[in-house]
């Protein structure tokens, strides 16, 4: 197990307390003991931490000096990390100890996959029962696909690269480095478009070719069932470093610039780009042929129709939850509201013709 002083030389935190104790691992404050790392990052956990048996926390300064005049006798002797950003920190740390524990997967070729001559294997990737790979894939090294998943032509699946059991990757895809893709994803699914042509000769809606692919940038995550949609004539692209998760819809010709993070269920629709460092809440939903700006906030279910050109803004737009019958007088005031502006402006003429 590392010591103390080890993990804050690893990680750059300034260490307080007991350099030799030796730590296992992370547990959360009220169940962590004297062999577990636990962090707080938000001053409203300043007693549960004060009460915690954790051996180690990991603090900023301002936490630290309340936990040192606050904390009990029979804690005061615990590893203190000080970190300008404890939650990132953290992270970090996490990753160290969770490689300890994930899973090794060794270099192979599982003899029920299926792969094109024309695409050779890297000695060093893994490739797991049942995978199919199609014509002419190029594989990076160390790459790890899974049981079950389906990897279409002409794809690049670059270095170091974790796809996860029963994902499907269509044709003409680009996966950059130190990717993850969790189950159930399907990236290149063809794009949303069909042209209207209803008429005295014709009832139907004529599908477009979507002929363009979908690339990700280095880093990227996308979480389990999500889906990406190929762009029409030219790529679907997501930045590097960005983070999608769950049942997340990304529809074609949308462009995610980098770092941006997007929770589960939010909707993307067609030709939309979405600026760098963005933030996108759960369940949030955009209209097609918009442009958002860098480090736009998008709160939860939240609908967006218009462009946003000003960088670093906010945008809620959903009323938080009430009781019933508050809902239904409000919803009331709503419906009327036109009727009291045609009133208001009525009022307004009618005080300007007295003046």
């Amino acid at each position: 197990m590392p010591t103390a002083i080890e993990l804050a030389e690893l990680f750059q935190a300034s260490l307080v307390g007991e350099a030799s104790l030796a730590l296992r691992g992370f547990a959360p404050l009220e169940q962590a003991q004297a062999d577990h790392i636990s962090f707080l990052s938000n001053p409203l956990y300043r007693q549960q931490a004060s009460d915690s048996a954790a051996g180690a926390l990991i603090v900023s300064k301002a936490d630290f000096e309340y936990l040192q005049a606050n904390s009990k006798a029979q804690y005061a002797k615990r590893a203190y990390f000080v970190a300008n950003n404890p939650y990132a920190t953290f992270a970090r740390m996490a990753q160290y100890f969770a490689k300890v524990s994930a899973p090794i997967y060794a270099a192979g070729i599982h003899p029920s996959a299926a792969i094109d001559p024309t695409s050779p294997v890297p000695s060093s990737c893994h490739i797991g029962p049942f995978v199919q790979i199609g014509p002419n894939v190029s594989l990076g090294e160390r790459v790890v696909i899974l049981g079950h998943t389906t990897v279409s032509r002409n794809t690049t699946i670059a270095s170091d690269t974790l796809i996860y059991p029963n994902v499907s990757i269509y044709s003409e895809v680009n996966i950059g480095e130190r990717c993850i893709i969790h189950s159930g994803v399907v990236i290149g699914a063809d794009g949303f478009g069909f042209a209207p042509d209803f008429s005295a000769t014709s009832t139907e809606w004529v599908k477009i070719p979507q002929t363009g692919g979908v690339t990700l940038g280095n880093d990227v995550e996308v979480g389990a069932s999500s889906t990406i949609d190929r762009g029409a004539m030219s790529d679907t692209l997501i930045g590097s470093g960005t983070k999608i998760d769950n049942q997340v819809q990304i529809a074609h010709n949308v462009i995610v610039g980098d770092c941006c993070v997007i929770a589960g269920c939010a909707a993307i629709s067609g030709s939309t780009q979405i600026g760098h460092f963005c933030i996108i809440g759960g369940a949030a939903n955009f209209a097609g042929h918009l442009t958002i700006a860098d480090r736009t906030t998008v709160s939860g279910n939240t609908s967006i129709i218009r462009s946003i050109t000003e960088p670093g803004q906010h945008y809620t737009g959903v009323y938080p939850s009430m009781l019933h019958r508050a809902w239904e007088k409000n919803a009331a005031i709503l419906r009327g509201l036109d009727k009291i502006r045609q009133r208001l402006r009525l009022l307004d003429k009618d005080r300007d013709a007295e003046s």
